[in-house]
């Protein structure tokens, strides 16, 4: 991730430049951090879950938000995008903006080559400053991998991992199940190489 310029910018600044940008950025702490391009995978993994998680709540009072919805972490001073949200109950907005939400209770992120690793560890650092914040999945576009964090007490996490095409993820934090088969519908997988060799495109259809 690349910082645009070196230079502090306040949060409202940030707000005004991200009003008029043409692509999205990240605001970590007076930086302005431009977000990696969303991939065909990326897309249909966060369409998938977001899809079954809407028609999961339709009665009840439970609210998905897919990737255009900020967030802000007051301790972090950072604006985010998560791919994800998961809200138990009414939004609650950072001061009355109805584009900046403050109270997830589960986020998920589909990772890229290029934040993985920011997702894993200082991403999810952040997200654990928010007081409603109690699971957060991390989910593989590459390959079959979903790794799913739950709070089980203060500064206290387990984590399940799930990398078979016949497992199924249940949420802790909500009544909701969703198999790896739904999941990774319709994604292509890019050819792994083995051994020298190329082997076929893999994915479920």
């Amino acid at each position: 991730m690349q910082v645009t310029q070196q230079r502090y910018y306040t949060p409202e600044e940030y707000l005004e430049l991200e009003e008029a940008a043409d692509y999205k950025s990240e605001y970590i702490d007076g930086q302005i951090i431009p977000m990696a391009g969303g991939t065909l995978n990326h897309n249909q993994i966060a369409l998938n879950l977001s899809t079954d998680l809407n028609f999961a709540f339709k009665r009840q009072n439970y609210r998905v938000y897919m990737g255009d919805v900020r967030l802000w972490i007051a301790q972090k001073r950072t604006y985010t995008y998560p791919d994800v949200m998961i809200l138990a109950d009414e939004p609650e907005y950072f001061n009355n903006r109805r584009d900046i939400i403050v109270n997830p209770q589960i986020i998920v992120e589909v990772l890229s080559k290029s934040t993985k690793g920011y997702d894993r560890e200082d991403k999810f650092q952040a997200y654990r400053t928010i007081s409603t914040f109690q699971e957060y999945l991390l989910i593989d576009q590459t390959r079959i991998r979903v790794d799913q964090f739950s709070k089980i007490g203060k500064k206290q996490w387990t984590l399940r991992e799930y990398d078979e095409e016949d497992e199924a993820i249940a949420l802790v934090t909500v009544p909701f199940e969703i198999s790896l088969q739904d999941l990774y519908n319709k994604v292509k997988f890019e050819p792994v190489e083995s051994e020298g060799e190329s082997t076929d495109v893999k994915g479920l259809v």
